[in-house]
């Protein structure tokens, strides 16, 4: 299985600490983030990965080197210009092959089951074989997050990039853990600035495109402030308490 980190973001919103450090080495409980993201990767299946990078690249290749740390093989695409979640993953296409793969969001922490995005691939419907399974998770304010809504069966029938309050019409929203089918490459431009939330999932589902929901039941994080940095250190120390 391969999967890719997404790691290039600038950390703005986290500064002081990001002026001198990218984000996904901001320790958590003493462990750099991308520590906690390759080990989790690598417990479920996955031989090797690839990180975009942008702000402060070198001390990201310098830490990870080629994987072997961790048990995988490493490749960085580093980008001048940042292209978005979808055109990061498009400038690295050939590194998939045909088949199934990981995109995790860097600035996301959990220890979820990523397995689970690969069972729910597997859908009773023949006929409406996945291209994508998203993990989502139940927040009560959406308006922040990427709004999705399923059907009875989990396959979602409307993603909508943090709507309006009063537009609101679920509770579950985006986790930023996706499997990935190489079909979904096709809706993605070459060489510009190209997102998953804003344009590729609403052109798959207005396509037609089959695309599921993995419901998490566990905590999620998004790190995009000090409060939820802080969050995020105080999760990660209970659960290196749980091993030890």
């Amino acid at each position: 299985m391969k999967a890719m980190i997404l790691a290039a973001g600038k950390g703005t919103r986290l500064l002081p600490l990001t002026k001198n450090l990218p984000k996904c080495l901001m320790p958590l409980a003493g462990r750099p983030l991308i520590d906690w993201q390759l080990s989790w990767l690598k417990k479920h299946g996955v031989t090797e990965c690839v990180i975009n990078l942008h702000h402060l690249p070198e001390q990201v290749r310098a830490h990870c080197g080629d994987g072997a740390a961790f048990g995988l093989h490493l490749e960085y695409s580093f980008e001048p210009e940042l292209l978005g979640t979808a055109g990061a993953v498009k400038k690295v296409a050939d590194f998939f092959n045909a088949a199934p793969f990981f995109v995790i969001y860097g600035d996301n922490f959990s220890q979820w089951d990523l397995g689970r995005l690969e069972t729910c691939s597997e859908q009773p419907d023949s006929t409406a074989s996945p291209l994508a399974v998203m993990a989502v998770h139940w927040r009560e304010d959406v308006t922040h997050s990427g709004m999705v809504e399923t059907d009875g069966d989990d396959r979602i029938l409307r993603y909508v990039e943090k709507p309006p309050a009063e537009a609101v019409t679920s509770h579950w929203v985006n986790a930023g853990f996706n499997c990935l089918h190489p079909k979904v490459l096709d809706y993605i431009p070459a060489g510009e600035f190209y997102d998953f939330s804003y344009h590729v999932f609403p052109a798959m589902l207005q396509a037609g495109e089959a695309l599921y929901a993995a419901k998490m039941d566990e905590p999620i994080i998004g790190i995009d402030t000090l409060e939820t940095y802080k969050r995020a250190d105080e999760y990660a120390r209970t659960l290196r308490a749980r091993v030890q």
